[in-house]
């Protein structure tokens, strides 16, 4: 374009690519030197919309940012879908949720707020009255698909998820603003998660040999705590420390944490019947016999080399837990373990042997601080041996009654 109307934003640019005039808005080369945070950004193929969001929103950010305002936050339109998001994270239903389900959320609500529509603009600064249940079928059918053309259902099916919950959110604030018919409602999905293999009490055993041998002892100790004890992840490597294990107010028992939905629960676990038979003798025998390196009972088994001093697990990264699994694939293979085995699955694999000893729902809540019935069928899976206890079950009944079937 040689000759620009009155009027032309500063900044912004038109390019003509396939399918006709794009506009673009980028600060200047200096400006990018000097670390501005303000990004470029395509403004798609409307003159007039592109102009508004120039005049209207980047140019007066970087107006900002020159001021020497270094606070100058990217604050978006009000009734943009950009604007919608920022709503949404600074409610508490967002804020209240753990750093690692709110990092997912990000990068969830970013690969909808950041996905580039045919007419080069962000999905992101669509005004949520222009947002409908087609346009997200269409978002959504998009985001199944990755760049590498390898499918990603279960990151397309998140996506569409917290941007429903934040849909809501935005609307309870501002009803005037967000319509009440949530378009993320709804959505035919494809994906269906496939459940977590259960690990058995021998795969366990390899497990924690594996990881002894490997001098990654805490790992086979976590491992034993997953299944024995049915404790999630998180509070193992987070939260169960020393003093929890047989306190002074239950010197004969180990205050299992469950931290789940934002609410945390101490569950006292007998570690010894009332005749004093050991409930747990592999768990009581392994932690007498592990050396207390810190507050918490799993900690890295090595020193820092700089701190000199064993650190959390959890310590370092912005996600640490990635180094936790892969520490353990990596201790799986070398196993020999199948691999779909995770540290889910000793968890898993807990609930299923208890559900095979023929524990009842009761006590498997529990031991597990599941609060519903509906919960344990995530854990506890079916198997031969409960089929198997099941029909015997019902023979003994139908033998009982006088039909005999032997």
């Amino acid at each position: 374009m040689k000759r620009k109307p009155p009027g032309w934003p500063k900044y912004m640019e038109a390019k003509l690519v396939a399918g006709g005039i794009r506009y673009f808005w980028n600060a200047p080369t200096w400006a990018r030197k000097r670390d501005c945070p303000i990004k470029s950004e395509a403004l798609g193929a409307d003159y007039g919309a592109a102009k508004a969001r120039c005049d209207d929103y980047l140019n007066p950010l970087f107006k900002s940012w020159l001021s020497g305002d270094s606070d100058a936050k990217r604050q978006a339109p009000v009734g943009v879908f950009d604007w919608l998001v920022a709503d949404y994270k600074s409610s508490k239903k967002y804020t209240k949720r753990p750093p690692r389900t709110r990092s997912s959320y990000d990068r969830a609500l970013e690969d909808v707020a950041g996905f580039t529509l045919t007419d080069g603009r962000r999905f992101g600064a669509l005004n949520v009255n222009s947002i409908n249940a087609t346009t997200v079928d269409k978002l959504y059918e998009k985001l199944k698909v990755g760049s590498d053309g390898k499918p990603r259902h279960r990151s397309a099916l998140l996506a569409m998820t917290v941007c429903k919950i934040a849909w809501n959110v935005a609307h309870r604030n501002h009803p005037t603003i967000v319509p009440a018919t949530n378009p993320f409602k709804g959505i035919d999905v494809e994906y269906h998660p496939k459940q977590n293999r259960a690990a058995t009490l021998t795969e366990l055993m390899q497990f924690v040999q594996a990881a002894d041998e490997d001098g990654s002892r805490s790992l086979g100790t976590a491992a034993m705590m997953a299944f024995h004890w049915l404790v999630r992840e998180e509070d193992i490597f987070g939260r169960m420390a020393w003093s929890d294990y047989r306190p002074a107010e239950h010197p004969n028992a180990v205050l299992a944490w469950h931290h789940k939905n934002r609410k945390t629960v101490k569950i006292v676990v007998p570690l010894f019947d009332v005749d004093g038979t050991p409930l747990f003798p592999e768990m009581v025998a392994r932690l007498d016999g592990t050396q207390r390196n810190g507050t918490l009972v799993v900690m890295r088994d090595d020193p820092d080399p700089r701190k000199k001093i064993h650190l959390p697990w959890t310590t370092g990264g912005r996600n640490p837990m990635r180094w936790v699994q892969s520490e353990v694939r990596r201790i799986c293979r070398a196993a020999g373990l199948p691999e779909d085995i995770s540290f889910t699955s000793f968890r898993h694999g807990g609930h299923t042997d208890g559900a095979d000893s023929g524990l009842t729902d009761a006590q498997m809540r529990a031991l597990g601080g599941h609060k519903t019935s509906t919960a344990l069928l995530r854990y506890a899976k079916d198997t031969e041996a409960q089929r198997r206890a099941g029909a015997r079950k019902r023979l003994n009944a139908r033998t009982d009654r006088g039909n005999l079937s032997e």
